[in-house]
């Protein structure tokens, strides 16, 4: 994908062969939500201005649970629903999406509306097979009698996943300029904001879940969904955090005090496997809409791993998992501090899982988050930074930023305003061309990158290339071979980046074709003949790599070299 940017601004005019790189990588494993792809509005960060991490998800979780998820009849309109459900309480805000079926979600002004909503509320009558009587958020709006439709416009749906390929090109093909494009592929592929309500929804429904098993628990976000980075299709991560139930810290007074009687396991471990084994059982035997509940206990990080029918979002949930909420914070604060840091992280996301670097099948491939600490490493060490160290964010942190984990200190700063650098200028389009540079020479056999320090330090075990934020190392299922991947991947990047203008200007003279009829061609290949339109050649995907994760192959067209990718990106 780079490498077709980096030629775009010579022929993006002409017939967009370099354009086809996208086809197929961005298809959603999940099926298309929604028709109107004017409705998807980018998140925009002036709704966000102001407000720390913490105070921002607590903002979202409290609107969610004044919120219900609504599966709609196939032939209703907004004004019919608005109409019926204002009965109970006061609308603030609602949007419509399809996932199998027409689904709502309303938002109540205040948690009144969904008592009156429950009160009004039956269960279904089912004649021939039982069901389990457990009351959720997640209703069913059913329509008696002949369908009382005004004739009014149909329902205009949010959706929920990707743009369809052709229209991403389309999109692409009409900027003008690398940062343009890379601006452009950030708005398409992040979360909405209705996404994001959507995600903080069935977070919340899966809490009243947990609830019943274990009163005063949470279930929160971490990950993609809340760190700055999240694409539309991407996993719902979640984690049950046990530390919120009350009286576990509580000063004990002097003479009698009382204690709540508990069983006692061989360890921590013990207790996660226990906790995930009982909620994943409560899901697949009661949770109306959770389908394809996996329990992987004896991995080494135990979760549950299920889909969200009436939403479409594939689900992992695991137990008090701290450490990765911190990062979660921490990712999140560095993508607010400049713009270029989302595009960037954005983009190489994009360019590796087309290349195969990473997958959603488990194995020794390079992880997003992984990724984004190369991203993250790279602007810190610019020579006029672009992002602090985090020792810099815990030297401006306050006593109320205080936080330790596992032993480990992960304080940062969460007021943004405290961070004060330099003014960096630099293009998207250098740092993109830079990053590769950068990496593509990388002693990863020798070295390991400190993100903490913001400097390059000597490997402190074999497969320990990142030290992460929290956890000493963040790249230990990364074995040597992916890594060589990685650098001759930016190596043939930073090349084309740089070269594939001119040659792209060479062929065209020498062929006398049209601007846009040549892409690019990697470097070392030799001359390709044969005659235009065929001699397709595809590697073999070895099973469960390239061709599983959009292993890009190129195709070869009368002395053109197409870059075609397949698979998909999740």
């Amino acid at each position: 994908m780079a490498a077709s940017m980096g030629a775009s601004r010579l022929h993006m005019r002409g017939n967009g062969q370099l354009l086809k790189c996208f086809q197929r990588i961005l298809t959603p494993s999940q099926r298309r939500a929604g028709t109107n792809a004017a409705a998807c509005q980018p998140l925009t960060d002036h709704q966000d201005a102001g407000k720390s991490f913490l105070a921002l998800q607590e903002e979202r979780r409290e609107r969610a649970e004044r919120s219900v998820l609504i599966s709609c009849p196939s032939k209703t309109t907004e004004k019919k629903v608005l109409k019926f459900l204002s009965k109970y309480g006061a609308v603030n805000n609602c949007f419509f999406y399809d996932s199998y079926g027409t689904c709502a979600v309303i938002e109540f002004a205040s948690r009144d509306g969904i008592c009156s909503l429950h009160e009004a509320a039956s269960l279904p009558s089912i004649q021939h097979e039982a069901s389990v009587p457990f009351k959720t958020r997640l209703l069913a709006l059913k329509s008696t009698g002949v369908d009382q439709s005004d004739g009014a416009a149909s329902l205009k749906l949010h959706p929920q996943t990707s743009l369809p390929v052709n229209e991403l090109i389309q999109r692409l093909a009409a900027e003008e300029s690398i940062d343009q494009q890379l601006h452009s592929l950030t708005s398409i592929l992040e979360l909405t904001n209705e996404n994001i309500a959507l995600r903080f929804l069935v977070c919340s429904l899966l809490q009243d879940i947990a609830g019943a098993f274990f009163p005063e628990c949470a279930i929160r976000l971490f990950g993609s969904t809340v760190n700055g980075f999240g694409k539309l299709g991407c996993d719902l991560d979640l984690f049950l955090d046990l530390d919120t139930i009350s009286g576990r810290s509580m000063k004990r007074p002097s003479g009698l005090s009382l204690e709540y009687q508990m069983k006692r396991v061989a360890s921590e471990r013990t207790v996660t496997q226990s906790v995930l084994s009982v909620l994943g059982e409560g899901l697949e035997q009661f949770a109306p809409g959770c389908v394809g509940v996996q329990k992987i206990l004896n991995a080494r990080c135990p979760l549950v791993r299920f889909s969200h029918q009436p939403s479409g979002f594939q689900c992992d949930l695991t137990a008090n998992n701290r450490v990765a909420m911190k990062s979660s914070e921490l990712l999140w604060l560095l993508s607010r501090l400049d713009e270029r840091v989302r595009c960037l992280v954005f983009v190489v996301r994009c360019w590796a899982r087309v290349h195969g670097l990473t997958s959603s099948i488990p194995g020794a491939w390079i992880s997003n988050f992984s990724l984004s600490m190369l991203v993250v490493f790279f602007l810190q060490t610019r020579s006029t930074p672009i992002l602090p160290t985090l020792d810099q964010l815990r030297d401006l942190a306050s006593p109320a930023d205080k936080c330790v984990i596992e032993g480990n200190d992960c304080t940062i700063v969460s007021d943004l305003s405290k961070i004060q650098l330099e003014a960096n200028t630099e293009s998207l389009e250098t740092l993109l061309q830079e990053f590769f540079e950068f990496y593509s020479t990388f002693a990863f056999n020798r070295m390991s990158i400190n993100i903490k320090k913001g400097k390059q330090l000597h490997k402190p075990k074999r497969q320990c290339y990142i030290r992460a934020p929290v956890e000493d190392c963040a790249s230990t299922n990364v074995n040597a071979t992916q890594l060589e991947r990685l650098v001759a991947l930016c190596r043939e990047s930073a090349w084309l980046l740089a070269h594939g203008g001119a040659i792209a200007r060479h062929r065209r003279h020498r062929a006398g074709k049209a601007p846009g009829a040549r892409a690019w061609q990697p470097p070392g290949s030799g001359p390709v003949g044969g005659r235009r339109g065929g001699g397709r050649r595809k590697k073999k995907a070895r099973r469960g790599g390239d061709q599983a994760c959009g292993r890009s192959t190129s195709r070869r067209q009368g002395g053109e070299n197409v870059f075609v990718c397949e698979g998909n990106m999740d």
